[in-house]
């Protein structure tokens, strides 16, 4: 174990980190990702200082095979792109790059400062960066070229003692971002760490924050969750501490008012967690969600077409605020009709339904066409290239124009 030292104003020596060498720390170097080794070899070569961070490392040091490598550097997110060709920069106000290895992408950010405030997107140190880092065991940096591992925040110590702990104060860590309240809850329930007592009373105390987050922001936090093979501890960690209701509020109340719910609820996620990552990332983990909701839901002896219409606005009401992807949650549907013996192919329905059924599904719901069951031909268009004046008048709409109210999907 080596110390790093950094330097007062007078120019006295400071101790700043502890430095962990491979034999302490025992990460293998064969467990991390080649291709990001490589780009913190590119960078490095440049001149800027770059470290793998966050949960890969900790994944790595409790012996655990990541699923993603983040990556920090000194390097601005333009010169980053400049280095490398197969990238992109995202985000507007916090500004990273993507760098892209055939269907991996690894997220590179910059060192950012505390000179505005914790959530500045101002460029900094790795002294900086590191406070602005949510919980300890997130906030060490690796070096894969060196092999060591840095630590400015007693963060080993705490994954050695099995603690979840905050760096930013209690006092402001919520305030600034509550979604770091259902970040801390995943953390303990992935890694079977304890939470402090302190930190559980403002999770309880603070847990009403939630509701102002965009829907947005929860429907990213509930996919991971699902997605991940800790899903069933998660959910019920979240429901403990009274922030699953914040989440997903009708699947919280059932879970609360129906004992036989909750035990087939939460043995969906942990009979989906013994099934391969592929199977979880492919519609599976969203049909568990949904799957004994619509079991009770759904007139199983009806007609297919409405059936599925039901199913799918019912589906997306029950999993309000959050807003899943419509091909996914189509998916999950179809999923389970299949195991009921019906089968449904992957097609949309139309706009009016969901304006009858509710107002608020209509951004999620553009005009589509009503699903056809296995077997049945679909109707075809008429494809005619109308002639004279209709025709004219119809090319004269067509375009909008540049000043228009209507919403660019790109954006």
């Amino acid at each position: 174990m080596r110390i790093r030292y950094g330097a007062t104003q007078d120019g006295r020596p400071v101790k700043k980190a502890i430095v962990y060498t491979r034999d302490e720390h025992s990460i293998r170097l064969d467990a991390v990702d080649k291709d990001a080794v490589y780009i913190v070899e590119r960078l490095r070569a440049n001149g800027y200082e770059t470290y793998i961070v966050g949960g890969a490392v900790r994944d790595l040091i409790l012996g655990r095979h990541p699923k993603d490598f983040d990556i920090v550097s000194a390097a601005s997110p333009a010169r980053i792109k400049r280095i490398f060709r197969n990238s992109r920069i995202i985000g507007r106000r916090f500004r990273l790059v993507h760098v892209y290895f055939g269907p991996k992408i690894f997220e590179v950010s910059t060192f950012r400062s505390l000179k505005d405030g914790p959530t500045s997107n101002t460029y900094g140190s790795i002294e900086e960066d590191v406070l602005r880092r949510d919980f300890s065991l997130n906030a060490l940096f690796y070096d894969p070229l060196k092999e060591i591992v840095v630590d400015y925040v007693g963060g080993m110590k705490d994954i050695r003692e099995k603690r979840v702990r905050p760096i930013i104060p209690l006092s402001v860590i919520f305030k600034d971002d509550p979604v770091r309240m259902i970040r801390a809850v995943k953390y303990a329930a992935a890694t079977s760490f304890k939470l402090p007592w302190r930190l559980v009373w403002k999770l309880r105390r603070q847990a009403p924050l939630l509701s102002g987050i965009s829907p947005s922001r929860l429907t990213e936090e509930i996919l991971k969750i699902v997605h991940s093979p800790y899903a069933a501890r998660i959910i019920e960690n979240l429901e403990f501490f009274g922030l699953y209701g914040y989440l997903q509020p009708e699947a919280s109340a059932l879970l609360r008012r129906d004992t036989s719910f909750r035990s087939r609820y939460i043995k969906g996620f942990a009979d989906l967690a013994l099934k391969a990552e592929t199977v979880r990332a492919h519609g599976e983990s969203m049909a568990v969600l949904i799957r004994d909701f619509l079991e009770e839901t759904i007139d199983w002896e009806g007609g297919i077409i409405e059936n599925y219409k039901t199913a799918f606005l019912e589906a997306r009401r029950f999993v309000l605020p959050m807003n899943p992807p419509r091909a996914e949650l189509d998916h999950a549907v179809r999923l389970i009709f299949g195991e009921h013996g019906l089968t449904v192919k992957k097609s949309r329905f139309l706009l009016a339904n969901a304006r009858q059924a509710d107002p608020r599904l209509l951004e999620e719901t553009p005009e589509t066409a009503v699903p056809v069951p296995e077997g049945e031909p679909k109707r075809r268009r008429r494809r005619g290239r109308r002639r004279g004046k209709a025709a004219g008048a119809g090319r004269e709409t067509a375009a909008l124009p540049s000043s228009s109210p209507v919403e660019d999907p790109g954006e």
